[in-house]
């Protein structure tokens, strides 16, 4: 059972370069967990993932030749029909050992567990380890039918009849246990120890492999080839700063993790180029020229120290002349019609009014249900114009005309090429047209926050715009039944609410202006002459409560904290923060335990009774010393933290209740409240409800109860 180091590699046509990343870390994690599974692995073991264009690999230390043997406990039957009431073998009993490869002599030597009906017949035997051939042969399969292929290919093998199915065809298996070759197949392949390197400069091809340990340093030095992914992804990331650098004036290439990654399993061997375009070009939008050169080449665009585009970009090629400047040359060239067509999109779109193209909107399907692009912007319309009019009536002209023309970019040929640029060519067309400068703005920003983590629209009109927009989405297509489900959330809606949420809570004016519950109210009124609608908004209330939860959690408040404050529903978000601060102010205070717990037994109380509701609390029917104490003092502090808390001062307000403890406590020590007198019993329950009412204000305390 000697452990020596693991190489798999897979070789094969040039992979998704959107999926490598996760291809070659799901190859790995696959492998080794398979072999670990199996009792090849040692206590120690790691294993390391490769992924470039054409190849996944995984190196796994210490595995063994062949896994430990196993004690194994073999439940055959119960002892009442294995043994015959002479206490001889049934045939049933002879059979199962015949089948385990045991004679009837191994009968008088079975263990039995348990007693009278339960008792069992156990066989202990040993299973021999498997072998590393037949365990990796095993790991291998089940690591390449676990892969997260987004689109599988069939093709022929060598023998022109066979097919099978993977990402993409494969050329080569490698298998090695530290210099030995695993003989392994799968894919039409058998393993061996050659490999490819780069197609243009590997030094020597194939690449024979040493051992599993050689793999990337004679890939490297021989192939050309650096086959770690993340090994690439750091070389390339040095090499655009080091290139910028050269470029001068304070350049810095464009920060895009995504397109860095997708660059990274686009070469096996990376070098990077600067190459420059036309500085007329700059006319246009930079981020029509960034997009074109990001989205189609692949390119990294340099910025300038203020985030303005420059003429220069880099380029990732993956080969290296003596002489790079065909290699340059060839990508100026080929850039410069992309840049141009950049270039008449956005003259080509400015002829034509932004204002002059909301009419076609009615020509163009939202959604089969709720009807036309042009109808989606006069819902929107109404609900920015309603929050406007709710928060400052002099943005309302110019929420009107933002939300008018917030839609039209969608009918301008540079969106249509690049739908990316909604909301931003809109901002440009608006300026261009003489469009008020935070008109144009809103257009940009009422798409905000598009992502978890981006910025909200800055202007206040955006900001009512952006509301409604999100509004509209959410309660329309909720209204028709188009809801997520499971992790399916094909319109984006959780993302919507958050955005809602977000808003409401970070922008205080809305938020403090706009209660949650009278937002949605608005938003579904404009939906009444939609034949197939239905209002949701109870539903969707507790959607986005749901989703401002999750929000709250991820912000670092504890899970009793939040169920605390958001089981009352408040309706006004934008003080949500300064409750939850009480919340957890309160809970460090020595009487919050106490509390939290006599007030989850008041409100199980309340929820068992057979109390009116309004019934009134008389005095003179408080016989008990202890409830006319607490009658007392909650006459005493409940006004104070009742003033405490219309004042937003939710701390003061929970510590004012805080001195409640010591008469609740003797209540509940002293007093019946279930008395046999129904007169009793009910002003016992009326004192409880008026507790229950001034100690939940704030957040229900009794979701702080251990």
């Amino acid at each position: 059972m000697h452990a020596q180091n693991l190489l798999v590699e897979l070789f094969v046509e040039e992979l998704p370069p959107k999926a490598l990343a996760t291809l070659g870390a799901a190859f790995a994690r696959a492998l080794s967990d398979g072999l670990h599974a199996q009792g090849l692995l040692a206590d120690d073991a790691q294993s390391t993932s490769f992924a470039s264009p054409r190849r996944l690999a995984a190196h796994v230390t210490a595995v063994r030749t062949r896994a430990p043997d196993r004690d194994v406990a073999q439940k055959l039957m119960p002892v009442s029909v294995g043994f015959d009431a002479d206490g001889k073998p049934t045939t049933a009993l002879l059979k199962k050992l015949g089948v385990l490869g045991l004679d009837a002599g191994a009968a008088g030597q079975l263990r039995t567990e348990g007693e009278g009906k339960t008792a069992a017949l156990f066989v202990d035997t040993v299973v021999a380890g498997v072998t590393l051939t037949d365990g990796l042969q095993r790991a291998l399969a089940d690591a390449l039918a676990k892969l997260p292929i987004p689109r599988m290919m069939t093709y022929q093998l060598a023998d022109g009849w066979s097919t099978v199915r993977f990402v993409r065809p494969a050329h080569g298996l490698v298998a090695l246990h530290g210099a030995d070759v695993v003989p392994v197949h799968i894919l039409g392949l058998e393993a061996g120890r050659e490999t490819h390197g780069h197609r243009f400069e590997a030094a020597r091809d194939p690449v024979v492999l040493r051992d599993a340990d050689a793999y990337a340093e004679q890939l490297a030095r021989e192939g050309a080839v650096i086959a770690s992914f993340d090994a690439r992804r750091a070389a390339i990331e040095r090499q655009l700063h080091e290139a910028a650098t050269r470029a001068g004036d304070g350049l810095r290439p464009i920060d895009d993790p995504a397109l860095l990654d997708e660059v990274t399993a686009l070469v096996e061997r990376p070098n990077v180029l600067l190459c420059r375009f036309d500085s007329e070009f700059l006319a246009v939008p930079q981020e029509c020229l960034i997009l074109t050169m990001k989205a189609n080449q692949k390119y990294f665009p340099l910025l300038d120290a203020c985030g303005r585009l420059s003429n220069s970009f880099l380029v990732v090629s993956n080969i290296s002349p003596a002489d790079p400047r065909a290699v340059i040359e060839g990508n100026e060239r080929v850039v410069r019609p992309r840049l141009a067509d950049a270039r008449f999109f956005f003259d080509q779109d400015r002829r034509q009014r932004l204002d002059t193209r909301v009419q076609a909107l009615d020509n163009v399907v939202y959604h089969a249900k709720l009807g036309s692009q042009a109808a989606r912007m006069q819902r929107v319309r109404a609900i920015a114009v309603a929050i406007a009019d709710g928060v400052d009536r002099a943005l309302t002209p110019s929420v009107e005309q933002a939300a008018t023309l917030a839609k039209a970019d969608l009918l301008t040929d540079m969106v249509g090429e690049f739908p990316e640029l909604q909301g931003t060519m809109g901002r440009y067309y608006a300026l261009h047209d003489g469009a008020e400068p935070r008109v144009a703005q809103a257009i940009e920003e009422h798409y905000r926050p598009r992502f978890a983590g981006d910025a909200l629209a800055a202007d206040e009109v955006g900001l009512c715009v952006a509301l409604a927009d999100k509004l509209e989405t959410l309660t329309g297509l909720w209204g028709i039944g188009e809801r997520p489900s499971g992790d399916k959330d094909p319109f984006g809606l959780r993302r919507h609410a958050l955005g809602v949420v977000r808003m409401l809570m970070e922008r205080e004016t809305l938020g403090t202006r706009w209660p949650l519950a009278r937002l949605l109210a608005v938003a579904a009124l404009s939906f009444q002459d939609v034949p197939s609608f239905t209002d949701p908004q109870h539903a969707l209330q507790d959607f986005m409560f749901d989703r401002l939860s999750n929000l709250l959690r991820d912000q670092g408040y504890a899970a009793r904290e939040v169920e605390a404050v958001l089981s009352l529903r408040p309706q006004t978000l934008a003080d949500i923060t300064h409750r939850l601060d009480a919340v957890r102010t309160f809970s460090a205070l020595p009487e919050a335990n106490a509390l939290a717990a006599a007030n989850k037994r008041v409100g199980n109380i309340l929820r068992k009774s057979d109390a009116v509701a309004g019934t009134t609390l008389r005095e003179e029917l408080l016989c008990e010393p202890a409830e006319a104490v607490l009658m007392e003092t909650l006459k005493d502090i409940a006004p104070r933290a009742q003033a405490a808390y219309r004042n937003g001062d939710y701390t003061i307000a929970l510590k004012t209740v805080a001195a409640l403890r010591s008469p609740v406590d003797a209540f509940f020590d002293a007093v019946m409240v279930n008395a046999d007198d129904p007169a009793l019993r009910a002003n016992r329950l009326a004192l409880l409800t008026e507790l229950h009412a001034a100690m939940n204000q704030v957040a229900d305390l009794a979701c702080l109860a251990a």
